[in-house]
């Protein structure tokens, strides 16, 4: 069988963390512009700049891959090999001067993640997973920890308004079960629990290019991310997601957000 994630592919991932990086870390606590989105989310040339970016070195070395981008969209999207990148995850922390945003980058494969890159420039911390092979940080092997209950989890979302109506009732259930929540870490969260230092990561309403790359990180540590019902994520997901770094976590996590 062809390997879907090639040393070439992984080449590119690791230069568009570099060249976003660079960018970030010149922006990074200086006088921003910041600007508002249709959606009332915040966006500054830094976000925008590192994209483009991004998309030129993907069109230069891999032309006939399609790219889907948070701030400029779609390219090619009917490809194979799609990249999914979001300059930064975290926006509101990044021109809040906190370094627990990321770069996110994923290479998916017929709409399913097959490599994930979650880069934090400014700490200097990059974890790699991709399909077949373990997930590092900076080049060294990363590891999710063993937590089987939630009694005993450390459960992050990025904010508790990110959940409505019956969503926020299911994931009320998850908060109460489990013995430590906490809020704002955006992609460093998933980061951190494919590093063992937290269990449980449960949200509402990302996007693709929220949590494409996550997934091949955390399943290459040892986790599990899937949607709400169990099923593996793909580019039509509908933004619920559950990372656990241990399966029997994400099993009981799941049951609970059903009301089980």
């Amino acid at each position: 069988m062809t390997e879907k994630v090639t040393a070439a592919h992984l080449a590119l991932a690791g230069a568009l963390a570099d060249k976003a990086g660079a960018i970030l870390r010149r922006y990074f606590r200086s006088d921003l512009l910041v600007e508002s989105k249709h959606d009332n989310t915040p966006v500054t040339v830094a976000d925008r700049e590192a994209e483009a970016e991004m998309r030129a070195l993907i069109e230069a070395r891999f032309p006939d891959h399609g790219v889907l981008g948070e701030e400029h969209g779609r390219t090619r999207p009917e490809a194979d090999y799609v990249w999914v990148i979001d300059p930064i995850d975290g926006t509101k922390s990044f021109i809040s001067g906190v370094p627990l945003f990321g770069v996110l980058i994923a290479l998916t494969f017929k709409g399913v993640p097959v490599l994930g890159v979650i880069d934090q420039p400014i700490l200097r911390e990059r974890w790699s997973g991709a399909e077949g092979r373990k997930t590092t940080l900076n080049g060294k092997p990363a590891a999710t920890r063993a937590c089987s209950a939630l009694a005993d989890a450390t459960l992050y979302a990025t904010a508790p308004d990110m959940f409505a109506g019956a969503d926020a009732d299911a994931f009320a259930r998850v908060r109460k079960a489990v013995k430590l929540a906490r809020y704002g870490a955006d992609c460093y969260a998933y980061a951190l629990l494919a590093a063992g230092f937290i269990d449980l990561v449960v949200e509402a309403g990302l996007k693709p290019y929220d949590f494409c790359a996550l997934a091949p990180v955390v399943e290459g540590a040892g986790g599990e991310m899937s949607d709400w019902a169990g099923d593996a994520l793909s580019l039509h997901s509908d933004g619920r997601v559950v990372a656990a770094g241990d399966p029997a976590l994400a099993a009981a996590a799941r049951a609970a957000l059903v009301g089980k």
